[in-house]
């Protein structure tokens, strides 16, 4: 297998692994999870998730990490707005998330670290790099030292010149920094803000070491693949190699950096900030899981993916037609269906950068095989085996989607709406005497500081 490496702008073969064990080691920047994750991210987590469930079916060994950003300044603010412990509104969104990824079929990371959980290994991390020069505190907080890693290695990743980028820096006002380019490893506690001791003072940690020492601690030195959304190659994971490669010494940080593109909402990238969301959990009410897998798989994960209403009615289509052909009832007579020459073109597709659009040619040249095969009376059991062996490794479940009852939603949004009245009321027994009512009907509830929305199970 050869993946696209963002630094060198080549195809690099997977194998063979950095570490003796033979394992692939697999670092997938998450969420900062501080509301909602809504549709960009669902491509995100689809997009490694294929990759790791491929590497699964071809027998090679992979430990998969996602992190998540549980201190940040927007969680800070958010917090506070709400009223409401920055722990605990992380926690309820981690758990929030959690829970759509399985709704999406997506398998969970090996394990899930949080900053909060690795700041001895960062202060260490910090101290490291102090130590050897790369960084230098100032008035309670700490910066790396840009131009001690070198010019050119500090810009490869983003194929920027380090002039320009200098030229186009900011430097707000209460930072102390030797120059413009360097950037906060630590910041001094401010009132308001979660802080931890450190040599430095109380403070807490930039946002670009958290994901290093994260890696460091679950992965080692150098890993195999460093994967995230192409708006992380700068400033993000250019500063991640910065800093691991002057702590560890031992650069390649990762062999293969890995960027998926990211989805558009007309001209602009969906996001948070802007507000042009669409949540998970909308997009799987309407669509379900096989239809969102494949309306992101439709398109090369290096490729910008256009959200629309049609696209995902086309992909909603396209999950049906696998279904029907991997349920179709066949008959007795011999079928010349060759599902072997299927199942070699899906691993060569896939083994050519993850090329997720030839892969789903060949599950749909077969499913036409097996529907032409089937009406005339054919044995299609063996290719339908095949069918659902390969549909399975793109985490697609051809199952059919609960049908939700179009006229029954509005009660559901009437009842919720009513126990949202009821709990700020304060009358929880009643509150909950809705929601208990509802899951026995098969309707979940998920409550956050956004209000609450629901789903079927």
């Amino acid at each position: 297998m050869q993946l696209t490496d963002t630094l060198s702008n080549t195809r690099k073969p997977l194998l063979p692994p950095v570490g003796e064990d033979g394992v692939v080691r697999m670092y997938v920047c998450g969420i900062t999870p501080y509301s909602e994750a809504h549709l960009g991210h669902a491509l995100h987590a689809i997009v490694f998730d294929t990759l790791r469930r491929y590497l699964d079916w071809r027998r090679i060994p992979v430990r998969h990490i996602q992190n998540f950003t549980d201190i940040d300044d927007k969680l800070i603010e958010r917090s506070n707005r709400l009223g409401i412990p920055m722990s605990e509104l992380a926690e309820h969104n981690i758990q929030h998330y959690l829970a759509q990824l399985a709704a999406l079929n997506v398998l969970p990371a090996h394990e899930y670290p949080r900053v909060t959980r690795v700041i001895p290994e960062i202060v260490r991390f910090i101290q490291g790099l102090i130590e050897k020069g790369f960084a230098y505190p100032s008035g309670g907080d700490v910066y790396y030292r840009v131009r001690a890693f070198g010019a050119e290695r500090y810009g490869a990743l983003a194929r920027r010149d380090i002039d320009e980028l200098r030229a186009g820096a900011r430097v707000d006002p209460s930072e102390q920094k030797d120059d413009p380019l360097d950037f906060a490893l630590w910041k001094a506690a401010r009132p308001g803000e979660p802080s931890w001791e450190s040599p430095w003072g109380p403070g807490r940690p930039g946002w670009h070491i958290e994901c290093s020492a994260m890696a460091l601690v679950t992965l080692g030195e150098q890993i195999d693949i460093h994967g995230g959304g192409m708006d992380l190659i700068f400033p993000h994971h250019t500063n991640e190699i910065a800093q691991t490669e002057a702590y560890t010494g031992k650069p390649p940080f990762a062999r293969i950096w890995m960027h998926n593109a990211l989805l558009q909402f007309g001209s602009e990238k969906m996001s948070k900030s802007i507000g042009n969301l669409v949540s998970i959990d909308e997009a799987l009410q309407r669509y379900g899981a096989d239809a969102l897998r494949l309306f992101v798989i439709t398109s090369h994960y290096r490729s910008p993916v256009t959200y629309s209403e049609e696209a995902l009615e086309a992909a909603k289509a396209g999950a049906e037609r696998l279904r029907h052909a991997a349920t179709i009832a066949g008959g007795t007579a011999p079928a010349h269906i060759d599902h072997e020459s299927a199942r070699a073109r899906f691993t060569e597709a896939m083994d050519d950068d993850l090329n997720t659009p030839r892969a789903l040619a060949a599950l749909f040249d077969l499913a036409r095989d097996i529907n032409r095969a089937a009406a005339s009376g054919g044995d299609v059991a063996a290719a339908q085996a095949t069918l659902r062996e390969l549909s399975s490794v793109l985490g697609l479940t051809l199952q059919a989607p609960q049908a939700r009852s179009l006229a029954a939603a509005p009660f559901i949004d009437l009842l919720v709406e009513i126990r949202a009245e009821l709990r700020a009321a304060r009358q929880w027994a009643l509150a909950d005497r809705i929601r208990d009512r509802l899951a026995a009907l098969g309707i979940e509830l998920q409550d956050s500081p956004d209000g609450t929305t629901w789903s079927e199970r």
